[in-house]
């Protein structure tokens, strides 16, 4: 007998697998129930069935008040009920018929202890049926419909490959064959959600609006990317209707994950001008993740931490509102509920909503979120009173603790949003002394014991709560995890290595679709200069900070901000704002928050000058910027407040945003579709920096990033590490800071007895008097006039190894369990004493009087696509905390710019540079440039200047043939002189004449 391996062959192996293993139900529609079907898209036998055998009772007393026609009016108020509120709300919480209350539909409970609810959940009935007739327009069919009690709620259409059919054909069939008025296509009211199945590939979408119908990947991912991996004897989609389509799976999903999010649309004005509503039908990768977070907690119950890696465009907001509902409800076995609270870290503004919104849809429940937006007040009132789900910042956990004397003993969950910026440092630290303090009593019983126990036990007790605590469980997301990240949250290997619990990585987010790769157009310039001394001495300066000063004077030269911000302005103008519909916006990165005010300087000064009223910009930045004596803040420079931008930015009005350091990581705005990078950026900063173009919405096709400093393969490096799944090679050793105390002890800056009196007064709690912070002032000065007499390079070298053993020893506490009195009171002890060190007698090196910038120019090095590869895995060294600082070598100012000469320099020489002042001699005393200048604008002057140019050029041909040859025979070189006169000469002019 031959192999089926048609599409109909496909649909009877899923069918008999549903019937046969799920306990599914075969239903053939047709006669009266299909024409029933037909008009209202209920099956109403099934429904019947269901409801008589589940609430007699209910069902006799609507017939008394209907009598013979009783099943009509039933099915023609649920008919209505379903169309008004939608079959999801109508499953969940049933319907009301003449104050009868009937449930359309029995969740598993959650235990088995209530026998009832449990045999009314049995009593459920699934339902498959093939080639269902759904219309009275035509003779179109379905292939395959999944129903509830006589509810559909599910379409598979089906193609098997070997036909020569796809999954792409499927969608194809739901974009122009259903039609989305037919009743059982109608968005809400009946199927919620559509299936495109092949035997490779699983998509879905939960509304059916013709061509315009989007739809998302349903795959597990295959080794870090799209599609889905090979299994042995099964087709590749198998996990849909052996997993998902699992009975308990499908009423999970239907109960318990399914949601309606509400969208506002405002105009460019702010108004609201529509309401959207999406159904939210939850990816794989995010049923997969909770369900597992889920089971793992039930299992291990509290003290474990959890890593989930997941991209950008992974539905995080969603896992983690899913997350967390269902944490909140987690209860073990004695029906005792495993945390009293969970906490959600997070500074994301829509989260709150969210969770809200989405829990009242499944529970219709109020109260069960609290945000955490006034006072630390406001979150001690939410810990004591056990509110189910605290939304917060972690900055607000260090000001609950002198709010809370005590909290009974409790568990909690925390859920960490990008755990890499929220793990470490003492606001964490807060955040475990406040969740795992001892209740009132025993911190009674502990008092009088006080006076017998002695300074160890408080130390190790303190030690104890500073690390990992059995009571508190972390669920940490970030789409790029940092060593440290791993090392605290991860699961560590047989290998010895520490890996993330789950992933759903960058490569798999971009073939799928949710993200833009952002290195697909990628283009870089370098810059090119030239400089000299301006003195006749030849100082001796610290060869590092020399060169970073220099460099730092040209990066804010005015020619250097104003050629770039020329290239900026015109490719903007040229490419950026026709993309996405016209309504393309750029972000400028910059590497200083001077940096940042000269260019919005220069931003808008060209574009006055050139009369450009299609563009304008902002800038952001915090704090206040002091430049030749003028003070400059974000809200003075743009006009309005800090609050407002990105509101405005999101309007038509501004289309580039310039930005040093703020905004750079965080920001969501997926019109943003070019970065102009002049910043050095490295590592994960370079990721999540250049990662602000990545998101999607209709029209953006592509995204473009133009780097002034940074290095291609540099690029690469650091994309390359967060591109699939992240690991980390060992755990950082806590011997190293046995190495770090021989270190600093062997300084002699302080003694035993002065740590041990320091230690005395913190866990006597006497640094709170104004006679305890003398006391401790009194003891640490002792150490500062010891370390004052050092030398400076001693000095720097101890400042150094104290900051990195308290980095080292802060992290290692986190960790696991480490314990050693002596450690923790040095530890205690450096905290106090580095506050009190002087400060570095290093200044900033200002070079600006002592160079000049002669030529400058900049030139496109690289224009394409950065390809990244695919390894599986990248590998990350263990935490560095600090290295040592060692002397700085000095040397002659003449030879360190000849080096940066030879590095970023053209091939000028001394007979050229003079050639060229005499060029721009000449060009000045020319009186018709002159007038052309004082009556010009500078690109009118331009067009002047070249025919005068040229003139001049030949005049000093003899001077310099060598010179002469090059500008005429090279058209970059000749670009690049031409232009460097003509800015120097109409500015030499036109401020003469002022």
């Amino acid at each position: 007998m031959s192999i089926d391996h048609t599409e109909k062959g496909f649909e009877t192996n899923i069918e008999d697998y549903l019937i046969n293993i799920n306990g599914y139900r075969k239903r053939n529609l047709k006669e009266d129930a299909l024409e029933t079907f037909k008009k209202i898209a209920i099956d109403v036998d099934i429904l019947f069935e269901f409801l008589e055998s589940t609430q007699a009772k209910e069902i006799e007393k609507l017939k008394n008040v209907y009598k013979s026609s009783y099943k009509e009016k039933i099915i023609e108020r649920i008919n209505r009920e379903l169309n008004k509120r939608g079959l999801i709300d109508c499953l969940r919480h049933g319907i009301k018929d003449y104050g009868v209350h009937l449930k359309l539909a029995y969740n598993r409970p959650a235990n088995n202890l209530n026998y009832t609810l449990l045999n009314l959940y049995t009593k459920n009935i699934f339902t498959v049926s093939r080639q269902v007739h759904y219309s009275e327009k035509n003779n179109n069919s379905v292939d395959m419909m999944i129903m509830l009690n006589g509810l559909p709620i599910m379409i598979l259409e089906l193609k098997n490959p070997l036909t020569g059919q796809t999954v792409e054909d499927a969608k194809l069939q739901y974009m122009t064959d259903r039609d989305p008025n037919e009743i059982l296509f109608k968005f809400k009211k009946r199927a919620i959600v559509f299936f495109a199945v092949d035997t490779e590939e699983v998509y879905m979408t939960t509304k059916l609006e013709g061509k315009n119908t989007v739809f998302l990947p349903f795959n597990k991912g295959n080794n870090g990317g799209s599609g889905n991996p090979e299994v042995e004897g099964k087709y590749k989609t198998y996990y849909l209707w052996e997993e998902i389509l699992q009975k308990d799976s499908l009423l999970d999903i239907l109960f318990n994950f399914v949601f309606i999010k509400k969208e506002q649309i405002k105009d460019s004005t702010g108004e609201i001008v529509e309401e959207k509503e999406t159904l939210i039908f939850p990816r794989y990768h995010q049923l997969d993740v909770v369900r597992k977070l889920e089971y793992d907690t039930k299992n291990y119950r509290t003290g474990r931490n959890y890593l989930i890696q997941h991209s950008a465009g992974s539905g995080k907001t969603n896992s983690i509102s899913w997350l967390a509902h269902r944490l909140a409800k987690l209860h073990d076995k004695d029906n005792n509920p495993i945390f009293n609270s969970v906490i959600v870290i997070t500074d994301r503004r829509v989260l709150d909503k969210q969770l809200q919104d989405a829990i009242y849809q499944i529970e219709h429940k109020a109260g069960m979120v609290a945000k955490i937006e006034k006072d630390s007040n406001q979150l001690a009132e939410a810990l004591i009173n056990g509110t189910r789900i605290i939304i917060t910042t972690l900055q607000k956990f260090p000001y609950i603790i002198e709010k809370i004397n005590g909290l009974e003993t409790r568990n909690y969950a925390i859920i960490i949003d990008e755990a890499h910026s929220s793990q470490t440092g003492k606001s964490a630290a807060a955040l475990r002394l406040v969740l795992s303090a001892n209740d009132l009593n025993e911190a009674e019983e502990l008092d009088k014991q006080n006076e017998e126990d002695d300074l160890e036990d408080k130390i190790n007790e303190e030690i104890k709560k500073l690390g990992p605590h059995s009571n508190i469980s972390y669920y940490a997301f970030t789409a790029t995890p940092k060593a440290k990240t791993l090392e605290y949250f991860g699961i560590r290997g047989d290998d010895g290595k520490y890996y993330p619990y789950h992933v759903y990585s960058m490569r798999q987010a971009i073939e799928e679709g949710f993200i833009l790769d952002v290195l697909k157009n990628y283009v870089t310039y370098k810059t090119f200069y030239k400089i000299s001394k301006k003195i006749e001495e030849d100082p001796e300066v610290p060869s590092r900070k020399a060169a970073k000063a220099i460099a730092k004077y040209v990066s804010l030269h005015p020619h250097n901000i104003a050629q770039k911000t020329e290239i900026m302005i015109e490719h903007f103008r040229q490419v950026t704002r026709h993309k996405i519909g016209g309504r393309a916006k750029a972000m400028v990165v910059t590497s200083s928050r001077l940096h940042a005010v000269r260019y919005k300087q220069a931003f808008d000064k060209y574009i006055n000058e050139k009369g450009y009223n299609d563009l304008k910009a902002l800038v952001a930045f915090s704090g206040t910027v002091i430049d030749d004596g003028v003070e400059y803040t974000e809200e003075g420079i743009n006009r309005i407040s800090e609050r407002e931008l990105p509101e405005k930015f999101k309007s038509d009005e501004y289309k580039v945003l310039l930005v040093a350091e703020k905004y750079q990581t965080g920001f969501d705005e997926p019109l943003l579709h070019t970065m102009y990078v002049d910043k050095k950026l490295e590592g994960i900063k370079a990721v999540q920096t250049l990662s602000r173009l990545n998101r999607t919405c209709k029209g953006k096709n592509d995204t473009f990033i133009l780097d002034f400093v940074n290095d291609p393969e540099e690029i690469k490096k650091a994309f390359q590490t967060f591109y699939e799944v992240t690991e980390l090679e060992c755990a950082t050793d806590p011997n190293v800071l046995y190495d770090l105390q021989n270190e600093l002890n062997a300084v002699q800056v302080y003694t035993e007895d002065e740590i041990l009196d320091v230690v005395k007064l913190e866990f006597e709690n006497k640094l709170k008097s104004p006679k305890g912070q003398e006391k401790l002032n009194s003891i640490l000065d002792k150490a500062v006039e010891r370390f004052k007499k050092l030398p400076k390079e001693e000095q720097e070298q101890f400042k150094s190894v104290a900051n990195k053993y308290v980095r080292t020893y802060s992290f290692i506490l986190q960790i696991g369990p480490f314990a050693d009195t002596e450690l923790h009171k040095l530890y205690i002890y450096l905290n106090f004493l580095l506050k009190k060190l002087p400060k570095s007698g290093s200044v900033k090196l200002n070079l600006a009087d002592e160079v000049a910038l002669e030529y400058y120019k900049n030139q496109k090095t690289f224009d394409g696509s950065i390809s990244l590869i695919r390894e599986d895995r990248a590998t990350l060294k263990p935490t560095s905390f600090g290295k040592s600082i060692n002397e700085e070598e000095k040397t002659k100012l003449s030879a360190i710019i000849e080096k940066l000469n030879k590095r970023f320099g053209t091939e000028f020489t001394e007979t050229d540079r003079l050639t060229i002042d005499q060029l721009e001699q000449d060009s000045i005393n020319n009186e018709d440039i002159r007038i052309s200048a004082n009556s010009n604008d500078f690109d009118n002057f331009k067009l002047d200047y070249t025919k005068a140019f040229m003139d001049i050029l030949i005049n000093r041909r003899e001077e310099n043939e060598k010179l002469f040859l090059k500008i005429m025979t090279e058209d970059e070189f000749k670009s690049v002189v031409f232009d460097y006169l003509a800015k120097k000469v109409y500015d030499q002019l036109r401020n003469t004449a002022i």
